[in-house]
């Protein structure tokens, strides 16, 4: 399980606890109109950058929703963020594409592993916190674009 996107929920929670506020639920549970999927194929291109893509649905949404990528590859604890796509949350299925480029030589075609979150932002008391919608980490393989 990766932490990365529980940390940043964590975080805000925290930082309500000591201002005193009262914190909102920063997660819940995805319904089967919410879900987020990862094609089993990502793409590298000449220049280093990553493609992945899958799909997702989302029902409503009261702040912006966005399906960020993220993805790592053997044993290594570092994950590399690859873009952020804007979600809309009208019940429909749609596909969601996101590119990015981490560091050069970072990550080689082969077996990987990428989490996608589907998150809204929400204000509370005045601060973003994030909601998230869905989440799934899926085992890919990156081939050369």
């Amino acid at each position: 399980m990766r932490l990365r996107p529980l940390l940043g929920a964590a975080t805000g929670a925290a930082l309500l606890l000591l201002t005193g506020a009262t914190a909102a639920p920063a997660t819940a549970a995805p319904t089967p109109q919410e879900a987020v999927t990862v094609d089993k194929v990502g793409k590298i291109a000449a220049d280093g950058t990553v493609t992945l893509s899958g799909t997702y649905r989302c029902q409503s949404s009261s702040g912006p929703v966005f399906v960020s990528s993220s993805v790592s590859q053997g044993v290594s604890t570092t994950s590399y963020g690859i873009g952020g796509t804007r979600a809309v949350c009208d019940g429909a299925k749609h596909r969601w594409v996101n590119r990015g480029r981490p560091m050069p030589g970072a990550l080689v075609p082969g077996a990987a592993h990428v989490e996608a979150a589907l998150m809204e932002l929400r204000t509370f008391s005045g601060m973003l916190l994030p909601r998230f919608h869905a989440t799934h980490g899926q085992a890919v393989t990156l081939t050369q674009a």
